[in-house]
């Protein structure tokens, strides 16, 4: 069994930045990190795990960074913000802030943007969303190993979510970093496992 759907604890799965602007090789900055999503081929077994969690009843939450125009509202505190203002990206309405095609949100899902913030729950409504739809265990997938997937999980258990990363569903900005963050933090806060084994927990 795997800690945080052994007890039949209800599941959110969490997509995080899943967008063109972010993953697509023709339209994101972060070319490593598009590559490392080619590479590991996370798209594709995100959308089965996104059907599996359909299928249960159990909500899937795409989390999206949608910037106000102006960037009003965005501290200039990290270098992936300050280049997205550089580059006037992720802005509301554009393409980039649109989701790949193969996860797009499906009837039921929900879609949480961000104005701000690296991880998903800092100055947002997420954490009321999921406690009142009665969420004990997420489930973070998509990008980045090393920015939001490691943040919005340490949040999580923070709050007192249990944490499941598969981590046949995540990317990180290179291999390396990837590899880094999965042997030496992710443990500390959330239970490591695959893709499938999740979907046969959910069945």
């Amino acid at each position: 069994m795997i800690r945080g759907l052994d007890k039949g604890q209800r599941a959110a799965l969490l997509i995080s930045e899943c967008q063109q602007g972010v993953i697509d090789p023709q339209l994101s900055p972060f070319q490593s990190l598009a590559e490392q999503v080619e590479t590991r081929a996370i798209v594709p077994r995100i959308a089965k795990l996104a059907q599996a969690f359909r299928e249960a009843k159990l909500p899937v939450i795409h989390l999206h960074v949608v910037h106000r125009p102006g960037y009003v509202d965005l501290p200039r505190t990290s270098a992936i913000i300050v280049r997205s203002i550089k580059d006037q990206r992720m802005i509301a309405g554009s393409q980039d802030v649109l989701a790949v095609e193969a996860l797009l949100p499906q009837e039921g899902d929900i879609l949480h943007a961000r104005s701000f913030s690296l991880v998903a729950f800092h100055g947002t409504e997420l954490d009321t969303i999921l406690r009142n739809m009665g969420v004990q265990s997420l489930v973070p997938v998509g990008v980045s190993t090393n920015v939001a997937i490691s943040g919005t999980s340490l949040c999580g258990s923070d709050l007192g979510y249990q944490v499941v990363v598969p981590e046949d569903c995540i990317a990180g900005a290179t291999a390396e970093s990837h590899d880094f963050i999965i042997n030496n933090l992710l443990p500390l806060y959330s239970t490591l496992t695959d893709s499938e084994s999740i979907i046969q927990a959910l069945s």
